[in-house]
């Protein structure tokens, strides 16, 4: 099993994070830093040397909603927290100044100079930004940027950049990935043929250029698995949900993909619930991976009945694992997301690598980075299918590549599919230009 197995998962799953939360902002996104945009986040006051300071890039109060994507911010200050409550780091305390860049790039690039030029940050931890333009200031400046959602090219373009999910891209700075092209692989569309025996899939998406790229990447993947294909498109302005639906009927679809945002998700599934569409399968990704997910669907019970979800993280419900509940215990009593738990992990990467510096004699961005860059891969105790960074010259044709699943039940949340590092195959790698 490749230890990079993820980076091409990741990179596969990329476009459908970026359509989802980028339709929204069509538009254009303002260039207005928030006004809340700084924060510097409290925390506990073990003894011992002066307190490590680490930063936060979210795009949090961004044109796609308010709790879009904090979800790996607040799993990294759930860590942040414990760590500090627990005496810190070496005797030091992690000081988290975390900035809302508000979703632009311009904001993005001021959140850089504020929290790597102004406030001297030692590192970024669990970067969720939806335009990274500052990306080529942070690894000009050689600050790590660990465990980052890759929402943007920027973690397959540059050094010093480590998505949570790994790379095999050379990384130099010039162009993303492989002369500007990434690959990704079939694993989820194999793993539903294998397991639940699928043969028909269809995609549904906007008729909007960015929306229905990401759907022809789908359907050239399914098409690769030997599925039929169905091809859906809605008005993006006044999208007809329920011809859709009655089409699936019509059809006998197995499984359902989609490059919907999350508004066109759950106004799909009302849809095949007034028609009594059912599916074996309403696939979705780890941005709608939440407990949630009652309280969103409630007018759909039944297309909530078949919501399934993968992913390169284990499961937040999989209390059985020890990694899972000391999350789960740090995060109380709050709704509980994937996203929370990627954010938790990245804080975990972020502060295991600093610990073996501290073992080796002395903690310096360069020691981190070595950690990083290590062959041995990393899964955050259990928490990640394991991740490690190449530099490979020419992309791989095929990967040995593993899969995290979960299907929602009403009463338990969503339940584990198999153990992840055991839903594996080897799939062809297909290239896609970001």
């Amino acid at each position: 099993m490749s230890p990079s197995r993820a980076a091409e998962k990741a990179a596969a799953r990329l476009p459908a994070l970026l359509f989802a939360l980028l339709l929204v902002l069509l538009a254009g996104c303002g260039s207005r830093l928030p006004e809340r945009a700084f924060e510097t986040r409290p925390t506990a006051h073990p003894s011992g040397g002066e307190p490590l300071r680490v930063g936060i890039i979210t795009s949090a109060t961004s044109p796609v909603g308010g709790a879009a994507l904090t979800g790996p911010r607040d799993g990294a200050l759930a860590w942040f927290d414990a760590l500090n409550a627990a005496g810190g780091l070496g005797g030091r305390r992690i000081e988290v100044e975390t900035c809302d860049d508000g979703g632009s790039g311009v904001g993005n690039t001021a959140c850089v100079h504020r929290l790597v030029d102004e406030r001297k940050v030692f590192a970024l931890v669990a970067t969720t930004a939806l335009d990274y333009a500052g990306a080529p200031l942070v690894s000009r400046a050689g600050v790590p940027d660990i465990g980052g959602q890759p929402l943007t090219p920027a973690y397959d373009t540059y050094p010093h950049l480590y998505s949570l999910y790994g790379s095999s891209a050379p990384r130099t700075g010039a162009s993303p990935g492989w002369d500007g092209v990434l690959y990704g692989g079939t694993e989820v569309y194999r793993w539903f043929q294998r397991e639940r025996g699928a043969r028909t899939a269809a995609v549904v998406a906007y008729d909007q250029p960015a929306s229905a790229s990401y759907a022809r990447l789908v359907e050239r993947g399914l098409r690769a698995e030997g599925y039929r294909v169905v091809t859906e498109r809605v008005d993006f302005v006044l999208p007809d949900f329920r011809a859709v639906a009655a089409d699936l009927r019509e059809r006998r679809v197995d499984l359902v993909f989609d490059a919907l945002d999350g508004h066109g998700n759950t106004r799909l599934c009302e849809a095949m619930e007034a028609l009594g569409v059912r599916v074996d399968a309403k696939v979705t990704n780890v941005q709608n991976w939440s407990s949630s997910v009652a309280r969103a669907y409630a007018r759909a019970p039944g297309c909530r009945d078949s919501l399934w979800v993968t992913g390169s993280s284990r499961n937040f419900e999989d209390t059985g694992h020890p990694a899972v509940r000391a999350f789960r215990a740090a995060m109380g009593d709050r709704e509980t997301s994937q996203w929370q738990l990627e954010g938790w992990a990245a804080a975990m990467w972020f502060t295991d690598a600093a610990r073996s510096c501290l073992d080796r004699g002395g903690l310096t961005r360069t020691c981190v980075e070595e950690y990083m860059n290590r062959q041995e891969p990393y899964t955050a105790r259990g928490l990640l299918l394991p991740v490690r960074f190449e530099h490979l010259a020419t992309p791989p044709a095929e990967r040995e590549t593993c899969l995290s699943v979960a299907r929602w039940r009403d009463g338990r949340g969503w339940v584990s599919q198999g153990e992840m590092t055991r839903n594996c195959a080897t799939v062809p790698q297909l290239g896609y230009r970001p």
